[in-house]
């Protein structure tokens, strides 16, 4: 695993460095329903290029999942601004 990064020289790793901690920012800074979404351009940065078809489970356990989520939310970020809007 990580192979990849053996051959780099010190400008490529640094490239690398770089363009790594932006990617996990982009998802880290997203909020509302786009922490939900398919993430095809965060596990991009990863060097196999592959788009793995999620396994998705049926509505039912699928939202009781979401509700599990929305959830653990409140217990572990209970400070976290609440929104209203629709968008």
């Amino acid at each position: 695993m990580d192979g990849d990064l053996e051959n780099l020289d010190r400008g490529q790793l640094i490239a690398e460095i770089k363009r790594l901690p932006s990617g996990i920012r982009e998802h880290r800074d997203s909020s509302g329903q786009e922490l939900c979404w398919h993430h095809p351009k965060l596990w991009g940065l990863l060097p196999e290029k592959t788009d793995p078809l999620p396994t998705v489970p049926e509505w039912p356990r699928f939202l009781r999942g979401c509700v599990k989520y929305r959830e653990s939310l409140d217990r572990e970020l209970p400070a976290a601004k609440r929104v209203v809007d629709e968008s």
